[in-house]
Order: structure tokens, then sequence, then C-alpha cells
């Protein structure tokens, strides 16, 4: 009410200005107002309209309650400055930008506009400069643009694309996972937005459990639990294809290997599968069939005794395998069909350790736990000697957290980026690690779309996307 007073003594200044000048319009409060009411209209007389015309400088205001915090800093600033500025009778008070026009004035330093692209320039915008550059586009933005025009709807099909495609080097891989509640519908994790995504590849068998087991050129193998049936998909594009059958009946546990007939999947993939006992066979995209190229060679020491935990590596033409008893590796070039085998010793009190592998090198990661501490460790395997040398660890303050506590770890993914599923009975917490950087970073929880429970990571697999990749 302050403002309001210091309101009422300037309009009383105004009015002893007023009366210097006997010809000059009065102020007078409406007939139906009292002094004691709220309202604080003021109204010109009609009688005086035709002089105050003169004065083309001279404004009153109508002010009302809902207006008296308005009007209170106009008012505090005349009491701070002396004089009153008369506000000009056909120019309204300036009205406040939003902040979006704001940030667009600051940003172009120009007055707002509206560009129009000409059509007669446009329209010879080469067509594979187009797809040149929607080839680079983040994987989530090139699907909003799928719904531009027809012809970019169908780039996917298109072989100049998928060209393009294949020349853009490839980044961080995303992780396809597998989670407890929901084992037929998985949740894919892109590392560049931090965000879940939740597709439904509805061509995978809904009785029966499939999982990711490999993966190459953006797709993704899965076997189901039963390891009879496989199935290749683009987790983007929902290209699917059921493998067929295998000529060898195995029925116990494999480990399988997917690499590429060269650089994109455009020249075909090969899948790799082999059991303890040492039978194998490979799956040839391009034949559509498997083969049995041949016999395990002998020095190859039987059963191989296979560590299921660790999905297969691959580095060129070779697939590497993890192997328990002796300790080491396992290797199939599946250009040449030979097999090697590397006796490589583990680091002591090593637990939940799989392979990975950063530039073609191949690393270990596994939990390092010693007394009542534990720790995820990372190895390189030293060619000249093959031997394991640590290169990296866990932070300290993160590993306190596993302090007394019996944690498991689940390695879903081993391409450059590593991903990393740590549970006990009172925590489940993902984490990322990348091999060339040695950054460690968690991930955001995953939660189902329209819920709020969060979810356990199962298994899973790391696969580069590819928006062209066939199955």
């Amino acid at each position: 009410m302050e403002g309001l007073a210091m309101l009422k003594q300037l309009i009383g200044q105004l009015q002893e200005l007023l009366d210097l000048y006997d010809s000059h319009p009065r102020l007078h409060p409406p007939p139906s107002a009292s002094a004691s009411s709220s309202s604080h209209s003021f109204i010109l007389l009609p009688s005086h309209q035709q002089h105050f015309r003169q004065h083309p400088r001279c404004c009153f205001l109508d002010i009302d309650d809902s207006s008296v915090d308005d009007c209170c800093g106009l008012v505090m600033a005349a009491g701070k400055s002396g004089s009153f500025r008369m506000l000009e009778p056909l120019k309204p008070p300036p009205t406040k930008k939003s902040r979006k026009d704001r940030c667009r004035g600051k940003s172009s330093g120009m007055p707002c506009t509206t560009e129009v692209m000409e059509q007669q320039i446009w329209k010879g915008f080469p067509a594979d400069l187009f797809e040149a550059v929607i080839a680079r586009l983040p994987i989530a933005t090139f699907f909003r643009f799928r719904s531009v025009c027809w012809q970019w709807n169908s780039l996917l099909t298109s072989q100049s694309f998928s060209q393009h495609c294949a020349e853009v080097p490839q980044v961080n891989p995303w992780f396809y996972t597998i989670t407890h509640e929901n084992v037929n519908s998985g949740a894919m994790y892109d590392p560049c937005l931090k965000k879940w995504h939740h597709p439904t590849i509805s061509a995978l068998p809904t009785k029966l459990i499939v999982l990711p087991v490999a993966s190459a050129g953006g797709l993704i193998c899965f076997l189901d639990i039963g390891h009879r049936n496989f199935y290749v998909c683009n987790p983007l594009t929902q290209s699917f294809k059921e493998l067929p059958a295998r000529s060898v009946k195995v029925w116990s546990r494999v480990a399988v290997g997917m690499t590429l007939n060269g650089k994109s999947a455009i020249a075909g993939y090969k899948i790799l599968w082999v059991g303890c006992d040492g039978e194998y066979e490979v799956y040839d995209s391009v034949k559509n069939s498997w083969t049995r190229p041949g016999n395990m060679p002998v020095g190859v020491k039987l059963p191989l005794s296979l560590n299921f935990k660790s999905q297969a590596v691959s580095i060129d033409t070779t697939l590497y395998f993890m192997r328990s008893d002796p300790e080491g590796i396992v290797s199939y070039d599946v250009v040449t069909g030979v097999w090697k085998q590397y006796i490589i010793p583990s680091p002591v009190h090593l637990t939940d350790h799989t392979l990975a592998e950063c530039d073609g090198r191949i690393m270990l990661v596994g939990l390092l736990t010693k007394n009542a501490a534990t720790c995820v460790c990372i190895w390189e395997l030293q060619k000249m000697t093959l031997l394991w040398k640590e290169v990296d660890r866990m932070p300290n303050i993160w590993c306190l957290d596993f302090y007394g506590k019996h944690v498991r770890m689940t390695c879903l993914g081993n391409k450059g980026l590593l991903m990393f599923s740590l549970r006990s009975r009172q925590m489940n917490r993902l984490v990322t690690y990348n091999i060339t950087s040695r950054e460690w970073l968690k991930v955001p929880v995953c939660v189902v779309p329209r819920g709020r429970k969060r979810q356990w990571i199962a298994c899973g697999t790391a696969f580069h996307p590819c928006l062209t990749a066939m199955a």
C-alpha cells in the first residue's frame, strides 16, 4: 500500500500543477465512488475534452486494483528521479519479448526474419549429397526424417545409401539387453544420448525364450534357450531371418561367434557355433546354409571347457573364445578354417571374467575379489609374453559400495565400449567403460514404458547400429 500512497501523492502534485491554469481540465472522482472505496479510477469530465486535445502530451492513468502492482514500479522510479515521464498517447508501452525471441536475437545479432528456401535452387540439389548427409545423422534423427517424404523413407532399401552408411566411421556401439521381467522384449541403450529404447521385434517367437548371443555389422544373432534355433535381426529396422536347421544335432550348450565377410553386412556374414566336445558348424549368409569345414585339430585339448559367460571376440576374420581348463583362448579363422589354442593363465582372485576387444587388442575384464574388497579390473593381453597386464580399474570410491557384499558381474558388451551389470541383494548397478578414453560412467536406470519399476538386466550384447544392414 506504500506504492498506492505514493501514487495518490503524485496525482495530487499533478492536480496542483493543473490548478495553475484555470482553463485546464480537473480530475474528479466518479460520482458513485466514495472516499472509503477500494476503487481508484479517475475520469476526465466531458466539458474539458476539447481543450485537453490541445495538450497531446498529457495522459491520465486508468488504474484499478489489478494494476496497482504494475504501476508501483513506475511510481517508485518517479519518486527517485524527481521527474515523471509522460507516455506518448499513440505509442503503447513496450511489451516483454519471450525468452525464445530474445535468445534468437542474441544468437543472430539481427532482427528475426523467416528464411524462404528457393525451390529453383534446392530442387537441383544432388541426391547422392543428400544421402551422404543423412547417413551421418544420429539414428534417432534419421527415423524422424523418414516421415518427411516417400523418397527419404525408401532410403533403407537404397544400395547407394547403404554404401554411404558403410563409409561413415563407427562410433560407440549400442547395447541390446534382456531384462528378467521381459525375456522376449529387449531394451536398447544409446550411450551418446544416454537414453533407453524399448523396441518390439514382432518376428521373434513368443513361446520360446530367445537370448542375444553375438552381433556384427548392426545385426544381432539370437539363440533360443534350448540351443536349437538361430535367428538374425536388425533391431532398428526389424529386418529378420530364421536360420535353417543345423545339420549336427547338438543339444548341449554352445558358444557362438559372428563376423562379417567384408566391411559391412552388405557382403554377408558368418556365424560359428562350437560345443565343448569339439563339434562346430559355420553358417554363411550368402549361401544360406550350415557347413562343417572339418574336425577340431589334435593339438586342441578336449573338452574345451568353454567359458559361456564370455562372449566371443571378433577381430577381422578371427573369432576368439575363452576357455577355463586349461585357462586360455581358442581361436578360429572363418576364412582359412584354422583353429589355434593359447594357454594364458588368468589373474588370481578373478571371477566373472570375460573377453573384450578394442582396436584389434584383446582385453580381459572381471571382478577382482580379495578378503571383503571387490573391484572391476581391466587387463590387456601382451602378444609377446601371452600374459595379462592390468591397465585400469574402477575408481576406488565406486568400489567402496561393493565392500562386504557378494557382487556378481555380467559384461553386456565387448566392443570398445563395455557395459557391466553389477548386482547383489542390495543393489543393481549398470556402468559403462570406454577402453580408449578410460572413462567410467553410470548408466541411467532402465524403466519399461509407462512403468516405474526399475528393470534388472539379465544379459545382452553390444552392436554398432546400422540402418541398412539386412538379415
